[in-house]
């Protein structure tokens, strides 16, 4: 989706015991028509979580008859868009000609590279009565060989991805891998992606195969390490720490990491990149109409002065 461009995020306001890094509270941003996303990354202290660059609560939403999301044609470079939907749906529309619909479970993954244009819109038929919409959006930044590769995207319905189950929990692999199994969606550096229910009691470890690792807690309270956390929180585990999630009210979470990336990276409003001119050329080129457009979406999103 659109951002204004970002701003230097807030300080951490919040102590964190020893299994954790840092806890995140969620900084809320209006998209319009009573619309609010939390924003969880980037933050001062914290500006990535393995290639995650960038993490936004959507929701939840409810729409009145009528309305809907309206995110007009916008740009992105340098990243992976990741659309995932917990109630909702939300029309994609792209650049390449894809126009596809994407639901709860599904993953719609966009690779930007060297320059992508799309659109994120309520369906017509959707709006004539009242609906929800409650998901989140992240973006992946790419390594820097594959920063300006050629753009795409790919869908992979709910039914594709692995699902771990038993004792209380059921955890489906979004992307990348966890505990012996592997996602389908394919990814251009090691990570992990998942959306994690726990049931009343239950437990997940989380393996330090990964060296940066995180949760979200999407609703309920989840306790770490003697602490208990409430819902709405970005957790940032320490790295090789033992971590054990523990949810006695249950729990829905989305847990999310991977390697650290080759070096940092610069991101004004959706452009992501290692090189701060390549930032400046893909303003010039949206503002000059040189992206291709998004067919059957005559709408845009100017570029912020």
């Amino acid at each position: 989706m659109s951002r204004p461009p970002t701003p230097e995020p807030e300080a951490p306001d919040e102590p964190a015991p020893d299994a954790v890094e840092m806890t995140i509270a969620p900084r809320a941003r209006d998209l319009g028509e009573g619309f609010l996303v939390a924003r969880l990354l980037p933050f001062a202290k914290r500006r990535m979580v393995g290639p995650f660059i960038f993490f936004d609560a959507l929701g939840p939403a409810r729409f009145a008859a009528g309305r809907g999301l309206d995110v007009p044609p916008h740009p992105h470079i340098g990243l992976a868009t990741v659309t995932y939907l917990f109630a909702g749906e939300i029309v994609h529309r792209d650049s390449l000609g894809n126009v596809l619909p994407i639901r709860p479970g599904e993953v719609n993954w966009m690779t930007a590279g060297s320059g992508i244009a799309h659109s994120e819109r309520s369906d017509a038929v959707l709006r004539r009565k009242p609906s929800a919409l409650h998901g989140i959006q992240s973006w992946v930044a790419l390594p820097r060989r594959h920063e300006d590769t050629a753009p795409a995207f790919a869908h992979h319905p709910r039914s594709s991805l692995p699902v771990i189950e038993g004792e209380g929990k059921s955890l489906r692999l979004i992307a990348g891998s966890f505990a012996g199994k592997r996602s389908p969606v394919e990814v251009l550096s090691p990570m992990l992606y998942a959306d994690v229910l726990l049931q009343p009691g239950a437990r997940l470890a989380v393996p330090a195969e990964h060296e940066e690792r995180a949760v979200y807690l999407v609703e309920g309270a989840a306790t770490i390490a003697g602490e208990s956390h409430p819902a709405g929180r970005l957790l940032v585990f320490r790295p090789k720490a033992e971590i054990v999630v523990t949810a006695p009210q249950g729990v829905r979470l989305m847990l999310l990491g991977g390697a650290p990336l080759d070096g940092p990276r610069h991101i004004w409003w959706n452009f992501v990149s290692s090189s701060r001119e390549r930032i400046e050329a893909a303003k010039a080129d949206w503002k000059a109409g040189r992206f291709p457009p998004v067919a059957g979406d005559g709408g845009f999103v100017a570029l912020p002065e």
